[in-house]
């Protein structure tokens, strides 16, 4: 296994919502899939039919194996075996967002103090996002460069707090119970007066279900259903305080959700888990359903936050951060994106107290 980069210092050929790595003959077979068709697919990927035609002949020769059902007059169809290495492809993707994500970071930090000594660089620890990623490649064509390290909410804030970071990302539900377990486990964390907040994105958290909804899920209860199939977050994330807030709050057993020690990184491994047929759902955002073409069942509203420490709030990258989350060019896309709304104070810094009454 190999792995390459490109570098492209215009930002011309980023997109927002693919990975930086690609294999070319994943999307070849996307490509056939989705068209039914070689000659169409070689037109979707501005390539002849004759390259594509060689291409997929030459794979088939590495592999020992058929990738493509090759009838006359019927419609391009993949192999079991191009359909396993589509979803393995996929799903690995899908785990390995978050550590492609820090690298991509890492090496647009690099070349950016290279060229230009006076960037301003921010390290930024936070739970998995999708806006974010949108947000660091934004920041970045603004001369500000957010080193962001993708963990659970939890490690977030304590790296804040042991100086790893600058800033840190967490979410909440949007009304928190005081005495809740989310409440229990963050609140130590952070003390008014030291900790600022400073208000990032609204979005919504539910369960991830196949097209169509096909089991019917339509709240927390239904997880318990006998047979069904769930797939779990990590140990200290946000998304598995939530699961285990309600559990406590329900008095039921961890043991009684059957796919509860099954866990994934990140909410698009949990959407790549269900979308290849290993797991009926899991809790997540719906930006990351979107993505798989599942469907999105919202349970909860809730807030994403960022926080600092008062002394570093009036630095130059995090006043730089604020005015860019305040910017029209950057609330636009957060708009757009599946499940999230724009706070009517992003950008701003909200009282700890008033936000979180955990104290």
């Amino acid at each position: 296994m190999h792995l390459s980069y490109q570098w492209s210092p215009d930002g011309a050929d980023r997109t927002a919502d693919t990975s930086p790595l690609h294999h070319p003959l994943m999307n070849l077979l996307q490509a056939v899939r989705s068209s039914g068709s070689i000659a169409m697919a070689a037109k979707a990927l501005g390539l002849s039919y004759r390259h594509v035609w060689g291409e997929l002949k030459r794979w088939e020769g590495v592999l020992g194996q058929d990738l493509i059902v090759w009838e006359k007059g019927q419609p391009a169809r993949l192999t079991e075996l191009a359909n396993k290495l589509l979803w393995a492809e996929r799903q690995a993707q899908a785990r390995l967002a978050p550590q492609i994500s820090t690298l991509q970071a890492e090496l647009e930090k690099t070349f950016a103090l290279a060229f230009d000594s006076k960037s301003q660089v921010l390290a930024l620890y936070a739970s998995h996002d999708d806006a974010l990623v949108q947000l660091r490649e934004h920041a970045a064509s603004q001369g500000l460069h957010l080193d962001i390290r993708f963990c659970g909410s939890v490690d977030a804030i304590r790296a804040l707090n042991e100086g790893r970071c600058t800033v840190a990302g967490f979410h909440a539900p949007v009304r928190p119970e005081a005495n809740s377990f989310m409440a229990r486990t963050l609140a130590p964390l952070m003390q008014t007066g030291r900790h600022k907040l400073i208000s990032f994105a609204v979005r919504s958290q539910g369960l991830m279900v196949r097209p169509g909804n096909p089991l019917q899920l339509a709240g927390w209860e239904d997880l318990l259903r006998p047979g069904l199939r769930f797939v779990n977050r990590c140990l200290g994330t946000g998304t598995r305080l939530l699961l285990d807030d309600w559990l406590h709050s329900s008095g039921t057993a961890a043991s009684c959700l059957a796919g509860y020690t099954q866990e994934e990184s990140s909410h698009a491994a949990v959407a790549a888990a269900i979308a290849a047929g290993q797991a009926d759902t899991g809790l997540g955002i719906e930006a990351a359903a979107r993505a798989q073409d599942l469907d999105f069942v919202p349970l909860l509203t809730e807030r994403y936050w960022l926080v600092c420490l008062r002394d570093a709030l009036p630095s130059t990258p995090v006043q730089q951060l604020m005015a860019l989350l305040a910017s029209p060019a950057w609330q636009a896309p957060l708009g757009n994106l599946a499940g999230y709304q724009v706070p009517p104070d992003i950008g701003q810094v909200q009282s700890l107290r008033q936000s979180l009454p955990w104290w």
